[in-house]
């Protein structure tokens, strides 16, 4: 409903969401993980709650999302779901520690096209989230992406 006040921008959005989950080389289980870490940050009630049918598609176990916040020591998520996870946080409260090394261990896992993906899908979670947040949007929308 909000995208109805412009509709013109509610095209913008919903391309950009498509994007992230329709064109993105990563694995749904890490940009899931990483967008999911992203709500946290940004108390996005309806972030947090969001599944998207291609994600629900996918079968992620919800223990997966259940342990976002305790991605460090949780002994399920794969070496890049944790580096997923730990990019998405960093990005969002403190982007200027992603220095070289950060990015070298990036690199071991991932290749330069996904590390890029992962930066644009990123980059859409957290400034949909905070908007949505910020604006007091507190469901999502059925968007079929």
């Amino acid at each position: 409903m909000i995208w109805t006040l412009r509709p013109e921008l509610g095209d913008m959005v919903e391309r950009m969401i498509r994007g992230a989950y329709r064109q993105s080389i990563l694995p749904a289980e890490e940009r899931e993980l990483a967008r999911m870490r992203i709500a946290q940050l940004n108390d996005c009630v309806a972030c947090s709650d969001f599944r998207a049918p291609s994600v629900l598609e996918a079968g992620i176990a919800p223990e997966l999302y259940e342990n976002v916040a305790d991605y460090a020591t949780y002994p399920n998520y794969t070496a890049r779901q944790r580096l997923s996870i730990e990019y998405a946080e960093r990005f969002a409260t403190d982007h200027a520690s992603l220095d070289d090394a950060f990015f070298g261990r990036l690199r071991e896992a991932f290749t330069d096209a996904e590390i890029l993906d992962l930066t644009l899908c990123v980059a859409v979670f957290l400034g949909l989230g905070r908007s949505l947040t910020v604006l007091g949007v507190d469901q999502s929308c059925a968007i079929d992406v």
